[in-house]
């Protein structure tokens, strides 16, 4: 997981490339990543993302052979950080992270192009699967892939959360949300060109940061399901988790011949580009529930503006009226305070607008998804919330167990369009003359893109078993 900032609360780097180059090239690499230009612009922007990186700090130790002691350094001072917030819980400290149910929403909403892309970074080496010094990588990314286990699989997982919780609709956020998740597209692609950097990068994310455990803690208070969270903490281990496989990874690749200390220095800088964009505490810390409310029917406002009757008017205006304008969307809100509509600092119930807004005989029922609903009733109920007592959270939810196709390939049935892409695939695997020849073809199905499919997370489980 990416590590906590080591750059000061208020400073952060500054790119100098086009407005939207992150944003751009994420969805160009997710449609298109094998055009010879879309790698060419991945290979370009992570020149200049590295650039950036090369003037931030790094806490890595001068000496390679002071990483053990420095991952071990890590550990318990994350540790003893952990139990400390977990004392001052216990003494009535308020959560640190999440003030309401719909700041963590906003939170997994923030970073949703990261988590969608988890572990893409490692898909470029796969192509060396047969060399050893790659094992350790090559096992992480199928971990990753949760060895092709929906259930276990990084991205099926977080795709699920977010559709969960209303969440899915992450594609227009602002750029520096697409920072973290066009590095790791980028470094998935040109892994023969940056190899260190590659190697440095994963250093870096796979160490377990404060910031995993406490979400995981406070979105279990908040009745989240906190398993995508909670597995990171397992997996990213620093006994044998991925913490300590990525410090055996970067000693196994250790140039034995050629310039060392350049090979050194690179994976430093890679290490370096977790700190680029958007990160956990930045999200976290931008959250602000007014104008996430005005975001909201800003947006709704585009269609509102024609469907609403003018039986009902406020300050001489149709509802049509003052949604046609975004920029009377604040003094709406306002008018409706006034008028008793919305009462803030209130039991939601209490508020006209909110009745409208939910359950299954709302006039307006389907209007606004379960995280923008959230998000209007902790804004409306503002300090109240706070004044509640807490109520147990439901249990975590566990993903559904059993949902691989387990069955031999001759049990599946020739007929049954469900089981035809895996039939195919298995009669593909089956005319190949070698296990080589095998995970070669397979190679494609376990890309960024594809190994949350159902073709993928096949051929995930099939790579998987001919790789170990």
């Amino acid at each position: 997981m990416q590590l906590t900032r080591s750059l000061p609360a208020d400073v952060r780097p500054v790119s100098l490339l086009e407005p939207t180059a992150s944003k751009d090239l994420y969805f160009a690499l997710l449609d298109e990543p094998k055009q010879d230009a879309v790698r060419h612009r991945a290979a370009d922007y992570l020149r200049d993302q590295l650039e950036i990186a090369a003037d931030l700090p790094c806490d890595l130790p001068v000496d390679p052979a002071g990483l053990g002691d420095w991952l071990g350094g890590h550990t318990e001072r994350i540790g003893r950080q952990y139990q400390a917030y977990l004392d001052s819980r216990r003494a009535g400290a308020p959560r640190r992270y999440f003030s309401s149910k719909a700041h963590a929403l906003h939170f997994l909403h923030g970073v949703a192009p990261t988590k969608l892309v988890d572990g893409a970074w490692l898909y470029g080496l796969l192509q060396r699967w047969d060399e050893p010094r790659f094992q350790a990588l090559i096992q992480t990314y199928l971990e990753e892939l949760g060895e092709g286990l929906p259930e276990k699989n990084h991205v099926v997982l977080y795709r699920k959360l977010l559709a969960n919780q209303g969440c899915d609709d992450w594609q227009d956020l602002d750029e520096e949300h697409f920072v973290q998740g066009a590095i790791q597209l980028a470094l998935a692609e040109c892994a023969e060109q940056f190899l260190p950097e590659v190697i440095g990068f994963n250093l870096g994310y796979e160490q377990l940061p404060l910031h995993l455990l406490i979400t995981a803690y406070e979105l279990t208070e908040l009745g989240i399901d906190p398993y995508y969270f909670t597995l990171h903490v397992t997996v990213d281990n620093a006994d044998n988790g991925h913490a300590r496989k990525a410090v055996q990874s970067l000693q196994a690749a250790w140039p034995q011949v050629g310039d060392s200390a350049e090979f050194y220095r690179r994976v430093g800088n890679g290490y370096r580009l977790n700190e680029l964009g958007a990160s956990t505490l930045s999200v976290i810390e931008g959250f602000d529930i007014d104008r996430e409310v005005r975001r909201i029917l800003e947006k709704k406002a585009a269609v509102g503006q024609f469907v609403h009757s003018d039986y009902c008017r406020f300050e001489g205006r149709t509802v049509n009226q003052w949604l046609a304008a975004p920029t009377l969307i604040e003094q709406f809100l306002d008018i409706m305070q006034r008028r008793g509509w919305i009462k803030r600092g209130q039991d939601p119930q209490a508020s006209r607008f909110w009745q409208l807004i939910t359950g299954e005989q709302a006039p307006m029922f389907g209007v606004f998804s379960s995280h923008e609903q959230q998000l209007i009733h902790d804004w409306i109920a503002g300090d109240w919330l706070a004044e509640q007592s807490p109520k147990a959270a439901r249990p975590p939810l566990r993903p559904a167990q059993g949902q691989c196709d387990d069955r031999h390939p001759q049990q599946r049935r020739a007929d049954n369009d469900f089981d035809q892409e895996a039939q195919l695939l298995e009669q593909q695997l089956a005319r190949l003359p070698s296990r080589e020849a095998r995970m070669r073809h397979l190679l494609p199905l376990l890309a960024p893109t594809l190994h949350h499919s159902h073709a993928g997370l096949l051929a995930t489980r099939l790579f998987t078993e001919l790789f170990n």
